[in-house]
Parts: C-alpha cells; sequence; structure tokens
C-alpha cells in the first residue's frame, strides 16, 4: 500500500511519522550501547577477579596439588570466558550500535532532503493558488467596475439635459472598463488553468513521488532494525560454542582434583628422610643398692638386664641416653624448627636437600647445555668469517667465544660442586638406612641426628639472636661418625691444651649433639681452632666442652699455643 496515493493529505502527519522511527532507532542504539557497557563492565570485572585469585609467586614456589592446579585452570578458562564477553561487547559496538548510529545519520539527512522537497512543492502550488486568487480578485474588480461605468453610460444617455460630450465621455469609460474586464477575465482563466494543472501534478506526481521516498526510508529503516536484532542475537550465539569449551574446560579440571595424588605429594613435600625414635632402654638404678637374700624385691633384677647394663658396678652413661641423642627429633607435632637458607641446602632434611641439589645440577646442566650450543654456533660463524672475510672478521667473536668458555667452566665448577654434596647426602641416607636396619635386628635405640652436622634445632629463638652471618655446618671434614663416637672425644682422660680464649658475642642455645651453650659476654677456653667449617671447639671454665659457631666469639690466640689436634 502506497503513501502517495492513500495519505496524499497526511504530510504532517508523515513528517511526525518519520521523526518517531529515526526516534525509536536511536532508542535502541542507546540500548545496546548501554548493554555492551554491561558487558565490558563484566568482562572487566571478571578479569580484575582472575588477576586477584592467580598465583603471584614463581613457578617454583607454585603449589603442585591437584586441587590447585585445577582451580588455576578454573581461573584460566574464567579469564577465557571473560575474553568472550569482551568480544560480545565488540561485536555489539561495531556491528550494531555503531552500524545503527552511522544509519541514523543518514535517515536525518534524507528525511531533511524529502521533507525539504515536499514543502518546496508545498510552497509552489501555494505560490500558484495566491495568482490565481490574485487575477481573480481582479477580474471581479473589473467587473463590478465595467457595471459602474455602464450604469453611469446608460443614465447619461437618457437623461436629456446630458451633453453630447458627456455622453461621449462615459461611453469612452464603459468601453474601457468592459474591455479591462475582459482582459482581468482572461487573466484568470489562465491562472485557474495553470494551478489546476500545477494542482494536479502537485496531487498525482510530486507528492505521491515524495511520499514514496519517505515510504521507503521508513521501510529500509524497518528493515535495518530487524538486521540488528538479529546482529545482536549473532554476537551473542557466536561465541557459545568458546564459552561452552571453557565451561567444558572447567568440569575437566573438577575432575582432575585427585585425593590420593595430593597425599602422595603432601608426602613427598615433607618427607625429611629422618628415622623415627625407637624404644628407650630398661634403665636400672638399683644396681648400687645392697642385695640380701631376704630382700626378693631388689635382687629381682634379670641377670640379662644387668649383663647388659654392663654389670652391677657399671653407671649408665647419661650422654649416651636415647632422650639426649634425639631430643633435636621430636618436633612431630611441634613447631617446626628454623633454619637459615644455606647454599648446600643443608638446613633442609636429607630427602628434601636430595631433591633440591638434584633440582639445582638439572638447571645448571640446562645452562650447560646453552653455553655449549651458542659456544658451538659461534665456532660455526667464526669458521664462516675465516672461509668468507666479507661477511665478518673472525677474531671480532673470539671475546665472546672465550666468555662463553668461561662460562661454561664455571657452570661446570658448580655441577661438580653440587654433585659432591648430593653425594655426600646420597651416602649419609644409605649409611642411615644401614643403621636404621641393623637397629631394628639387634631393637637398640636410634641414632641421634650428628652434630654438629644437623642443621634442625627445636628451639626457633636462636632467630633472634643470630647475626646476619650465620655459621655454615660442619662438612664431612668435622666428625660425621656415629654420634657415640663425637662423644666419646669429651671422655678422653687427657683433655686438649688451651690454646687461647674467646668472649661470646652472642648467646648460643646449643640444641644441636655436640655443641656448648653459652651466654652473651662468656668467656670460654679455645683447645681446638676453626677448619674452615665455621665451628671452633672450646671448654668452660666448668670443663664442659663442645663447638661453638665461630662468627658467635670474638677469639685471641696464645702466641706459643700448640696446633690444635685435628681428627680425621
Amino acid at each position: 500500500m502506497s503513501w502517495g496515493t492513500e495519505l496524499w493529505d497526511q504530510f504532517d502527519n508523515l513528517d511526525k511519522h518519520t521523526q518517531w522511527g529515526i526516534d525509536f532507532l536511536e532508542r535502541y542504539a542507546k540500548f545496546v550501547k548501554e548493554r555492551l557497557d554491561i558487558e565490558q563492565n563484566y568482562a572487566k570485572q571478571l578479569r580484575s577477579l582472575v588477576k586477584k585469585y592467580c598465583p603471584k609467586r614463581s613457578k617454583d614456589e607454585e603449589p603442585r596439588f591437584t586441587s590447585c592446579l585445577s582451580f588455576y585452570s578454573v581461573l584460566n578458562e574464567l579469564n577465557d570466558f571473560a575474553g568472550q564477553r569482551e568480544v560480545v561487547a565488540e561485536e555489539m559496538a561495531h556491528k550494531v550500535y555503531g552500524e545503527l548510529m552511522r544509519y541514523s545519520q543518514d535517515l536525518k539527512t534524507e528525511r531533511k532532503h524529502h521533507l525539504q522537497e515536499g514543502r518546496k512543492a508545498q510552497q509552489y502550488l501555494d505560490h500558484c493558488w495566491k495568482q490565481m486568487d490574485n487575477s481573480k480578485r481582479k477580474f471581479e474588480r473589473e467587473c463590478k467596475e465595467a457595471e459602474k461605468s455602464q450604469i453611469t453610460y446608460d443614465r447619461l444617455d437618457n437623461d436629456i439635459n446630458a451633453t453630447k460630450s458627456e455622453v461621449e465621455k462615459a461611453k469612452a469609460q464603459f468601453y474601457l472598463r468592459t474591455h479591462m474586464a475582459d482582459e482581468s477575465k482572461n487573466e484568470y482563466a489562465a491562472q485557474l488553468q495553470n494551478f489546476n494543472a500545477e494542482q494536479w501534478k502537485h496531487f498525482n506526481n510530486a507528492i505521491p513521488h515524495i511520499f514514496k521516498n519517505l515510504q521507503d526510508m521508513d521501510e529500509r529503516r524497518t528493515v535495518k532494525l530487524g538486521e540488528t536484532y538479529r546482529c545482536f542475537a549473532e554476537a551473542e550465539r557466536r561465541v557459545i560454542p568458546i564459552v561452552s569449551k571453557c565451561l567444558e574446560g572447567m568440569v575437566s579440571a573438577a575432575k582432575a582434583v585427585d585425593e590420593r595424588k595430593d597425599s602422595a605429594i603432601v608426602v613427598e613435600s615433607f618427607k625429611s628422610g629422618f628415622d623415627p625414635p625407637g624404644d628407650f632402654p630398661f634403665e636400672d638404678f638399683s644396681q648400687n643398692l645392697s642385695r640380701t637374700g631376704s630382700d626378693g624385691t631388689i635382687s629381682s633384677t634379670p641377670k640379662a638386664e644387668k649383663d647388659r647394663d654392663g654389670g652391677p658396678g657399671t653407671r649408665p652413661d647419661l650422654k649416651q641416653h636415647p632422650m639426649n641423642r634425639t631430643k633435636n627429633k621430636l618436633w612431630l607435632f611441634g613447631k617446626k624448627p628454623k633454619a637459615p637458607s644455606l647454599e648446600d641446602f643443608s638446613h633442609l632434611p636429607p630427602e628434601q636437600r636430595r631433591k633440591r641439589l638434584q633440582a639445582r645440577i638439572d638447571e645448571l646442566n640446562k645452562e650447560l647445555q646453552k653455553e655449549m650450543d651458542q659456544r658451538d654456533a659461534l665456532n660455526k660463524m667464526k669458521d664462516v668469517y675465516e672461509k668468507n672475510p666479507q661477511m665478518g672478521d673472525p677474531s671480532s667473536l673470539q671475546p665472546k667465544i672465550s666468555e662463553t668458555i668461561c662460562n661454561m667452566e664455571k657452570l661446570r665448577s658448580e655441577i661438580h660442586k653440587n654433585e659432591t654434596w648430593l653425594s655426600e647426602v646420597e651416602g649419609k641416607q644409605s649409611s642411615r638406612g644401614d643403621r636404621r636396619h641393623s637397629a631394628d635386628n639387634h631393637h637398640h635405640a636410634p641414632q641421634g641426628r650428628e652434630s654438629p652436622e644437623g642443621s634442625y634445632t627445636d628451639d626457633t629463638s636462636q632467630e633472634h639472636h643470630t647475626p646476619h652471618h650465620r655459621p655454615k655446618s660442619p662438612p664431612a671434614g668435622r666428625p660425621s661418625m656415629d654420634p657415640h663416637e663425637f662423644d666419646d672425644e669429651f671422655d678422653d682422660d687427657d683433655p686438649l691444651p688451651v690454646i687461647g680464649h674467646c668472649k661470646a658475642l652472642y648467646s648460643f642455645d646449643g640444641q644441636n649433639e655436640g655443641t656448648l651453650v653459652m651466654a652473651e659476654d662468656e668467656v670460654l677456653y679455645i683447645i681446638e681452632e676453626d677448619k674452615g667449617d665455621g665451628w671452633t671447639r672450646a671448654r668452660k671454665q666448668s670443663g664442659e666442652e663442645g663447638y661453638v659457631p665461630t662468627s658467635y666469639v670474638d677469639i685471641t690466640l696464645e702466641k706459643n699455643s700448640k696446633g690444635a689436634v685435628t681428627y680425621i
């Protein structure tokens, strides 16, 4: 149905309708803009949430638990989901909102043009009507004037008293007015014919054409709205497959949670490699009591126990007491002892130390392989330069080659050093396993942690008195034999000679077996110098001996003192 034929007289209403159509389109565009703003803010908040809960630690410190890894996978999938929300917002911005705003401007320009043409046509028709109306009014005036002149002429012509000249003058005026009336009549007829022709053109050609253009414009606007509705939905539907994959990834991450694997990781992470404390032996303190035949309770000690304790005249050696040996191990349900981080990881339990050393060796081997590859590449480039001097100077590569070789030597040295520490740890673990096997066979108490080799202590208060440079634990050169043998050093009949004295700069709790407790500003005697392992053997004025950290004391050696005894 055409607007031009059915609505030929509704120009003003069509003007209002087309304006309403553009307003509606812009309202929908505003709706799309608010929707894409919501999508953008949603995506931004999701990304901020993911960033907030993503681990900020290095890869080495990230937990390996499946529950944590699955959570990080969920975060990654959520981050991808946020990206799809951004894609939806971008699609709506470019293909819907942007298109609607551009089309709205085009519609406004086109509507303005069509309405201007309609107003021009109406103005021209109004002009024609005014010309026709003016000619009509003029024709009417001229006819009235001609009638008046005719009445005047007839009156004078019938008047016997009127002169001939007056009659002739009235007759001439009558003819003139009649002629002017005829001319006005012809002009009015021409203007009327012209107006009718223009009016026919206006309502049969101009207005239908203009209204048809407005109708086409309005229908295109309606079609564009339908297309943008579809694009609005397509922008959402296009990301559904990827969103579904994100959700499937979250479900897969949930299925990847393995409680048994997490438990195994806990064991692997915190396994120390130490043996649990064994049974405590029975200590018979009634051996020195006088035994009579009448006293059956005292003499009821089994002979086997007497023989095991060394006979009736033997005192139990308190220094060999299992409690003294294992006191540094009994932190299973207490606070885990803290220790400073050392280069050889001697502050860690054996199993953890072995893992860290092995990881460092693997990393160093990778770096060494990179350096070797770089050296080979430089040598090849040098050969190319030597064969083709125009490509470059071979001597310019020599400094880089030398630097690479130097780096390789350093890495090999580091690898050798770490492998030595690793073999030391593996050897100790092997010997510890042998000792535990022997103890299980003979029902002996477990051996205590070697001291001062062991670095774990029960008391964490040492941290508050520890200077920035803590003494290193003695290496393999310091006695690393059975702890009973270490204690036997202090049971010698001939004490070591004093070679100097020292003053304690800090207090030392001496929790490890073989170490010596000292207070700040306490003066001790030096009986054995530091052999490069960070420990000095000292003696208190009470006669108690043991090792103290060299960095904890201010040492003064006597000039004529004999050298300290070195244990091999």
